[in-house]
């Protein structure tokens, strides 16, 4: 080597590299500034000799090897940069041409950094994790053109990698464009930021990689990218280069009109889907395929989907997580990467045509969002960079104990910044009409699922978790503000007062809520015999008395149905008949009931057996005689709903309910009225909770004239007994229920009535 170079070369600088421990590696390596040229270092592991090529004049020049293990270095005696690539001969034969990745440094922005820093970027996948881009010339770029594939002939065409591993002592990107090597792409540590980038020329989608995280001197991380957009099937699980902005949509219709409505005000009837069970594809001889082929993917569930949503007359579905996860039994509620939607299905565009193909059948998309926990993965967020970053490092605080999962740290900028910004991510960039935040009590009480000597207190000796409620109030407030027209849901399970008001008025800022309240005690109500029912008619009526706090959606999920639990039908009591005429006569108060509506796939059809995540729904069931009337019911039920204004306008408005009959537990009957915001539908429901029919059973109505029935649960086209009221019914001047007239119907059993007050 001559001795202008030895005299430049940094020695303690190049072992660091050569050793992979540097965490600034753009300060040797590429092209710097030097009296009489530009000094130009490399580290390639195994080459054995490289040359530079000019690009545009084609000149050579051969680099010295300073270092056995593969650091070059050459003086280019020339006033400007000009472009340049390697030229690289390995020591087993291979050739290779390369362009210098650490030209391309500090891509992102100081300031997109400081806004990450002070967890206040609620767009920061646009910059962490990976995205295809070109960038121009060589010392002096333009911006960079994120995720723009389009414009692979100007520039440098390849992946820019960003990821915060603020505790590192070096990141690398390792994948198949480097044999895997963390030697090869050390990335650069960009100021205080704790984040470390790297563009490197080449890479394009479909690239796999993982960060190379070196802990220390002896310890090695391998995670997969917590921003990265795809991943492969299970059970591997590195990250795949994949843009999520070329995706053409058609749905502005629908983005228009999901702006402009309010959900207090429009019927809400979902059905909650777990994608990888719904349907599965079948062998030729009507065996389920267990291997890969068995899922469909997305764009084949689409139409299958969307047909039979719309012949059941639901407005949305509800999506048990589709972000990437491991284990298939945990249903995707154990999640390790929240910006990539799973493999299992297709890719991430395969994801958006599903949204957009429902969205043309008019058919808003849910999600499930599990930001209360992650799993201890090792390749997951678990200490990420060697420490606690993303979970605290008190197990007391960063465990669930009995779920065996690590809790957030949603005091940290950075990880609230993350949480936020992937709820804003799944709606903006996938379009997803709302999100459902799975376990939000276990984010809210310290205390959650723990015994004495496993939580620690609040500052001021308190349970209450403050800084996952800071974060709930900024998410809440971002979100509306950033998403308009979607919703926000929360499974909270607790009395957690104002849920549903916005964090300006002291509240978590959700607009609905599941009232597992509700669901819980009208389980319970109904499994019991209906002898018994009447000790247990407060059960039935309870809800009204707490459904203004807050914006309820009464759930039968898919928790009812699993662990034992047995499927809703199995759930009732008596034969057969009795069953399905309990189950009618449960949907038929649920959809009367004040509230937005859910319901688990395949209790529409009255599954016979619990819910098993590993098998199809037992769609042949569905074509026995009395599933199928089962399904036509249900469907029946979600078109009367939506038919009807008074079912859906005031679900939040004490203005919409009047309870006429509630204390009438001998009988097991409940009378009450639904209303319109106009009031001109004013519409009677009688519920019956008994196999007993009763003829000429006297209701208190509360406005003299006509009521006609215009719904009947026990219909024998639903597998009903066909009792019902033909006629319309003229109240009378007879004082009944505190009311002063009074009609006499036929109330069948086990049934639901609904009368029209024609005046």
């Amino acid at each position: 080597m001559n001795k202008k170079l030895y005299d430049l070369m940094d020695w303690e600088g190049i072992e660091a590299i050569v050793y992979s421990e540097e965490d600034h590696p753009e300060r040797l390596l590429g092209a710097h500034k030097i009296k009489g040229g530009f000094l130009v270092q490399t580290f390639v592991p195994d080459a054995k000799e490289i040359l530079i090529r000019l690009k545009k004049s084609r000149k050579t020049y051969s680099m010295e090897k300073a270092d056995d293990a593969g650091f070059f270095a050459v003086i280019l005696p020339e006033k400007k940069l000009p472009s340049y690539y390697y030229q690289i001969v390995y020591e087993n034969g291979d050739t290779q041409e390369r362009e210098d990745p650490y030209l391309y440094t500090d891509l992102i922005g100081i300031n997109e950094l400081n806004r990450f820093s002070n967890g206040i970027h609620y767009s920061i996948y646009d910059y962490l994790g990976s995205h295809t881009m070109s960038v121009y010339g060589c010392m002096e770029q333009s911006e960079p053109e994120w995720d723009a594939v389009s414009v692979r002939k100007d520039g440098v065409y390849g992946t820019h990698f960003a990821v915060w591993a603020p505790n590192a002592m070096r990141v690398s990107v390792v994948g198949d464009f480097n044999n895997w090597d963390g030697r090869v792409n050390q990335m650069c540590r960009i100021g205080d930021s704790g984040v470390f980038a790297l563009f490197i020329p080449g890479v394009d989608q479909g690239a796999v990689y993982k960060y190379e995280i070196k802990v220390n001197y002896k310890t090695l991380l391998l995670k997969t990218d917590p921003y990265g957009n795809y991943c492969e099937q299970r059970p591997s699980n590195a990250s795949i280069v994949c843009n999520t902005t070329s995706f053409v949509w058609n749905d502005d219709a629908w983005m228009k009109k999901r702006e402009k409505e309010n959900y207090k005000d429009i019927p809400v009837s979902i059905y909650e889907v777990h994608l990888g069970s719904w349907m599965k594809k079948k062998c030729e001889d009507d065996k389920e395929i267990s291997c890969e082929e068995e899922f469909y993917n997305y764009r084949e569930l689409a139409p299958l989907l969307a047909d039979y949503v719309r012949k059941m007359h639901y407005t949305h579905v509800e999506l048990m997580p589709v972000m990437e996860h491991p284990l298939d039994e945990s249903w995707g509620y154990q999640i390790t990467d929240y910006y990539a939607v799973t493999s299992r299905y297709g890719s991430p565009e395969d994801f958006m045509y599903f949204i957009d193909y429902l969205h043309g059948r008019d058919i808003g998309v849910i999600l499930d969002w599990v930001p209360a926990h992650f799993p201890k993965d090792e390749n997951g967020l678990a200490r990420f960079d060697g420490t606690c970053l993303y979970e605290h490092l008190d197990p007391r605080q960063g465990e669930h104990p009995h779920w065996g999962t690590l809790i957030y740290n949603y005091g940290r900028p950075q990880v609230a910044d993350f949480l936020i910004a992937n709820a804003l991510f799944w709606v903006k960039r996938y379009h997803v009409d709302g999100i459902r935040m799975d376990a939000v009590a276990s984010m809210l009480y310290l205390d959650y699922g723990k015994k004495d000597g496993e939580w620690i207190a609040n500052i001021y000796g308190e349970n209450e978790n403050l800084e996952a409620i800071e974060m709930l109030r900024t998410l809440s407030t971002v979100f509306h503000k950033e998403c308009p027209g979607a919703w926000l849901i929360a499974e909270e399970s607790t009395a957690w007062p104002k849920v549903t008001t916005p964090a300006a008025e002291s509240g978590l800022g959700f607009d609905m809520k599941w009232n597992m309240g509700w669901m819980n005690d009208f389980i319970s109500y109904m499994q019991t015999d209906p002898l018994f029912r009447k000790g247990r008619h407060g059960m039935l009526t309870f809800s009204m008395i707490y459904a203004y706090s807050e914006n309820f959606i009464l759930v039968l999920s898919h928790d009812e149905v699993v662990h034992l639990k047995g499927s809703m039908l199995a759930k009732m009591p008596g034969d057969e008949d009795q069953k399905f005429a309990n189950l009618r006569a449960a949907y038929g108060f649920m959809m009367m009931h004040p509230g937005k509506k859910l319901l688990f796939m395949g209790q529409e059809f009255g599954q016979s057996t619990e819910w098993n995540e590993k098998q199809s729904l037992p769609w042949n069931e569905a074509e026995k005689p009395e599933h199928e009337r089962m399904q036509k019911y249900v469907a029946r039920l979600n078109e009367f709903y939506q038919e009807h204004p008074a079912l859906y306008e005031l679900d939040y408005d004490e203005d919409g309910f009047e309870w006429l009959s509630s204390m009438d537990a001998d009988h097991s009957i409940v009378t009450f009225m639904r209303y319109s915001s106009d009031k001109k539908e004013r519409l009677l429901v009688v519920c019956n909770f008994t196999p007993v029919l009763y003829e000429n059973f006297k209701v208190g109505v509360p406005y003299a004239g006509r009521y006609k029935e215009i719904f009947n649960s026990d219909e024998e086209i639903f597998g009903g007994s066909g009792h019902n009221n033909p006629r319309q019914k003229r109240s009378k001047a007879v004082a009944w229920d505190g009311r002063e007239h009074s009609i006499s119907i036929e109330v069948p059993p086990l049934g639901v009535s609904v009368f029209r007050y024609v005046i």
